[in-house]
């Protein structure tokens, strides 16, 4: 792959320069994603002022791990819901069609 299909964008975080290739139209979620890092590591350096540098990235990290988790489980139950829906919405049109 040529480096022409990566885009470099330059991230701060903790106050050091990272230099990262995202693949062309991913810059954005790039991007996006350092946002919500340094917000992590804004809000758990208020819930833990001592916290500096490895810890803190690592505490923030699991925080964002935990959350994906947690999002990762809701959508699963939400999507055997909607199957049970589905089924049971298809169950009742196959009988009506039947009796017709």
């Amino acid at each position: 792959m040529s480096s022409d299909s990566h885009a470099v964008k330059v991230v701060s975080i903790l106050g050091n320069d990272y230099s990262i290739k995202a693949p062309l139209g991913e810059e954005q979620a790039l991007l996006d994603a350092a946002v919500m890092l340094k917000a992590a590591l804004a809000d758990t350096k208020k819930k833990y002022p001592s916290l500096i540098g490895d810890k803190l990235l690592v505490l923030a990290a699991l925080n964002l791990c935990s959350q994906q988790v947690e999002l990762k489980r809701q959508h699963k139950m939400d999507l055997n819901r909607y199957q049970e829906q589905v089924s049971a919405t298809v169950e009742v049109i196959s009988k009506t069609l039947a009796q017709g």
